[in-house]
């Protein structure tokens, strides 16, 4: 992804202790693990995040609000990378920086070393970079508000992804999950290309089709994550049901 090819992943809501290695047989590149809208405890997502590293996928972990502690949280149970959620500012992207990229310090130390007015003693600065040299942060584009500050947004040192929320974006947008409508296509792609153009990766949680993901692919988007287990499975096995229904000449159930 650092090189500018494309990253693939999925989301992923089942915690079940068959589902790691059946997703590693799939050829994905990561895992997207949600706690913003999916009732998973930190037990549970320790859990999680230890099972996909141990099978080759790095977890990206979404966390519930734009939290340098729950950023810290979820790095401490086995996480690979931060997606943080409706990122509007510089100072949110800074602090969460701090999280992903130098930590455990914090405090005035953190604040001071951010805000350039301290160095770090040189060995502390090599363990921290070495500590977290592989930690990934990817901030959630989900608004207006975001799209108008992203150069800034993206410039700070340390990001190394958007990831469009397509729901709250179309929200924003006041088109609420109308995907298929230009205004919101624009917006996207006007992500993906400034977001390139800092050398930052970009992508979208996509469900909305083959030809869509493969369009906003060739506009700039990289960090590719595709449908996730739970829809897949209600919109597979409802689509295979509804045709059995049809050809068996049964009706619809109650």
């Amino acid at each position: 992804m650092s090189a500018g090819k494309r990253v693939y992943g999925t989301m992923i809501t089942s915690s079940s202790p068959r589902w790691p290695d059946q997703v590693a047989k799939l050829g994905f590149d990561f895992v997207f693990l949600d706690t913003e809208h999916t009732a998973v405890d930190r037990d549970r997502l320790s859990w999680m995040c230890l099972a996909y590293r141990g099978v080759g996928l790095p977890p990206i972990v979404r966390i519930p609000a734009p939290d340098p502690y729950l950023a810290c949280m979820a790095l401490d149970g086995g996480a690979s990378g931060i997606i943080v959620p409706y990122t509007e500012s510089v100072e949110q992207v800074r602090e969460l920086c701090g999280a992903v990229k130098w930590r455990p310090l914090k405090g005035r130390k953190l604040a001071d070393f951010l805000a350039g007015k301290a160095p770090l003693e040189p060995e502390l600065a090599r363990y921290l970079e070495t500590a977290n040299g592989n930690n990934l942060l990817v901030l959630n584009i989900e608004s207006i508000p975001a799209i108008e500050v992203l150069d800034e947004l993206v410039s700070v040192p340390g990001v190394d992804a958007v990831l469009i929320g397509p729901h709250d974006l179309s929200c924003s947008l006041g088109l609420p999950e109308l995907y298929d409508r230009p205004e919101f296509d624009r917006a996207a792609k006007l992500i993906f290309t400034r977001a390139r153009a800092k050398g930052v990766a970009a992508g979208i949680h996509a469900w909305m089709g083959l030809e869509r993901e493969a369009d906003w692919a060739r506009a700039g988007a990289n960090f590719i994550v595709h449908e996730s287990d739970i829809r897949t499975f209600t919109h597979t096995i409802g689509r295979d049901l509804a045709q059995l229904r049809r050809m068996l000449g049964d009706s619809p159930a109650a």
